[in-house]
């Protein structure tokens, strides 16, 4: 109820309508005196502060009580009143702050005067009631105005009426202090004198209140921001103080404890969490890092069949620890993150763009392929793809992970003959910080760890060294890997589909190859069938590449029959990749419309049709392979590129076979 004519209140009546009280309240002006509040009045309207105050004229026993539902409704920012009812208000251990008119020197002074008039003598006796927070100056201005004070300090509101009721009338000529003493004092005969603030004390005690809202405003929203945002992380935070009582906790922990930050602040951190021994790793994590200064990390405890994962970070001011913040996570929460994180990490990177529809071909031999490819889609076992190169075995192996359960994952390859036999190791398994020179600062994940609940296609898995095949078989065997130059190891949910172009029982024969890990990735196996032997595909594949190549240069062109029966008898060493590049060669470097035969001949990149038995027994014979690679060297005039055009392989695979064979 909002006193627009200070009219006295009680405490009931005040309870009753609190809800109509604190509605509009921010400031509540309590006063025992009504010219003192007529006075405020005018003070509020000079300072433009009408609406931002409410007053309440109510004496000390009822200003308690009004002010703890003030208090408790949370409806006012400060509490301005003078004299005892401030010194009481300010024992009540209230949540607002309670600002006192002072009394200022010229107030005294003016009060002395008037008490000296009224007394009728020069050196009046006056005793003073005070509270003990008024001002200490009082004696000195006392004796320099000729006043024979005593001051009588009140500690509580009862003190008045003891005080009063004990003093002799004839020991003083005045009685002095404020409103609702000197109303007692009146009643029981005493000649009194109310010290009364000046308009400057007021216009101070509310420039004082203002000063303290600002402030209190700006800490309620520097803590709602850090409430929000505390609230906003995934972990759980938990903020202690040295003596490890709870200062604050977020609705996470709440939820992951069941518990509310009201019930438990202030109590101790073992008596809410537990005394189970799982936690006294946690406990003597807390002691040493408030000891050594340091953060902790990957505290696992397990609770209720469920794993906590917690962290500690000290909070240091001036080389002190003064607190200590507590993570905590659900360490499947953790895992599901990690996925998500994974997911979207390498959804752009690692994707499978082939599916089964964009194989291309009629033949009865690649339709038998796709036919198997498809039913090793619908488990999840390691799958062998072996064919020549440039058959397209890669494609395969995306389309089988994209009509598999895993194609929402991602789908990383890797060419195993493509790096040296280190870095294919720090690729596939990855390297924690300091493996090796040059490792990055926080270390790498490896490909096994991408391919996360993926696919992960390792072609030319026959390059692949001892070393590392022995690790790979790990990897298929504990679905685990170990990053290089680390003791642990990392759970991967990930299928494996290689690929080869050579015959690996042949080197498992050799001892080049790992025999028990042959077993494991033949377990589900098919050949990519070359070319040639896909009878009539060369026709549907030149027809199809030659629209791609037309569509991307903008160009218009058509084969011949005589060109296509050509492109037929050509065997195609090269396979479907030779064909495809040939074809964007001849879509860009013809002028005419129709690409011919006679065309065909004249741009076959140095080989002629005469050469193409050579080339095929080149591709077939079953001759030593170094011998092979030397023969097409040697056909193709010392041009490397020339003979792994012929061979169907890559250039770097040439220099590496014949690097091996130097060692030899």
């Amino acid at each position: 109820m909002l006193l627009a004519q200070a009219d006295t209140i009680s405490a009931t009546h005040l309870y009753i309508c609190n809800t109509m009280v604190v509605s509009m309240t921010k400031i509540a002006f309590i006063l025992p005196d009504n010219r003192l509040i007529k006075r405020s009045k005018e003070i509020c309207r000079e300072l433009n502060l009408e609406d931002q105050v409410d007053f309440y004229r109510c004496d000390i026993d009822e200003a308690i009580t009004l002010a703890r539902v003030l208090d408790k409704t949370e409806s006012i920012d400060a509490i301005i009143s003078r004299y005892g009812i401030a010194h009481v208000l300010m024992q009540e251990n209230l949540s607002v702050p309670v600002i006192e008119i002072m009394v200022t020197g010229q107030d005294l002074a003016q009060a002395f005067f008037e008490a000296k008039i009224r007394a009728g003598t020069k050196h009046p006796r006056i005793t003073y009631l005070a509270f003990s927070n008024m001002s200490n100056d009082i004696q000195r201005l006392s004796r320099i105005m000729g006043i024979d004070l005593e001051i009588c300090e009140l500690e509580a509101p009862e003190d008045i009426t003891r005080i009063i009721d004990t003093l002799p009338k004839k020991s003083t000529d005045i009685l002095m202090g404020g409103a609702t003493s000197m109303a007692y004092g009146a009643k029981k005969g005493f000649v009194t004198q109310v010290v009364e603030s000046g308009d400057c004390a007021l216009r101070e005690a509310f420039k004082s209140a203002q000063k303290v809202i600002l402030a209190k405003n700006n800490e309620r929203r520097h803590t709602e921001e850090f409430i929000t945002l505390v609230n906003s992380v995934r972990e759980g935070v938990i903020y202690v103080n040295r003596d490890r009582k709870i200062q604050y906790v977020n609705s996470q922990v709440e939820n992951l404890f069941n518990i509310r930050f009201d019930e438990v602040k202030g109590l101790d951190l073992r008596k809410v969490l537990s005394d189970n021994p799982q936690f006294n790793e946690l406990y003597t994590a807390l002691d040493n890092c408030e000891s050594r200064k340091e953060s902790y990390h990957d505290i696992l405890v397990e609770l209720n069949s469920k794993w906590l994962a917690f962290g500690i970070e000290p909070v240091i001011v001036n080389s002190n620890v003064l607190s200590l913040v507590i993570t905590v996570m659900d360490v499947t929460t953790i895992q599901e993150t990690e996925i998500k994180v994974r997911n979207e990490v390498t959804k752009n990177k690692f994707y499978a763009k082939y599916r089964f529809d964009d194989l291309v071909g009629d033949s009865p031999e690649i339709k038998e392929t796709k036919r198997l490819a498809r039913e090793f889609a619908a488990v999840d076992t390691t799958v062998l793809i072996t064919g020549e190169s440039g058959t397209g075995k890669e494609l395969f192996a995306q389309s089988i992970h994209n009509a598999s359960a895993r194609k929402n994952g991602p789908f990383v390859a890797i060419n195993c003959a493509a790096l040296p036999v280190n870095l294919l190791e720090s690729e596939l398994f990855g390297y924690v910080e300091g493996a090796f020179t040059g490792a990055k600062h926080k270390g790498k994940a490896g490909l096994f760890e991408m391919a996360h609940h993926g696919t992960i296609f390792l072609d030319e898995i026959s390059e692949m060294e001892m070393y590392a095949q022995s690790r790979l078989l790990r990897v298929i065997q504990e679905r685990q890997v170990m990053r290089l130059g680390d003791d642990k190891y990392i759970p991967v949910d990930v299928r494996i589909i290689v690929a080869t172009n050579k015959p690996l029982a042949e080197q498992v024969n050799k001892g080049e190859f790992r025999q028990d890990l042959y077993y494991r990735l033949k377990v589900l196996t098919f050949k990519v069938p070359p070319l040639r032997n896909r009878n009539g595909d060369i026709q549907v594949l030149s027809k199809y590449f030659l629209s791609h190549y037309c569509s991307k240069h903008n160009r218009i062109r058509t084969f011949s029959k005589d060109a296509l029966n050509l492109m037929e008898k050509y065997s195609w060493p090269g396979n479907v990749r030779e064909l495809r590049y040939f074809i964007e060669r001849m879509v860009i470097v013809t002028k005419q419309k129709e690409i011919t035969a006679q065309q065909l001949m004249t741009y076959w990149d140095d080989r002629d049709f005469g050469e193409k038995t050579e080339n095929q027994q080149i591709q077939q014979t079953p001759i030593d392979e170094a011998e092979r690679i030397k023969q097409a060297i040697e056909k193709a005039e010392g041009n490397i590129s020339r003979a792994a055009r012929a061979l169907g392989i890559d250039r770097s695979t040439i220099y590496r076979k014949l690097k091996a064979k130097s060692k030899d």
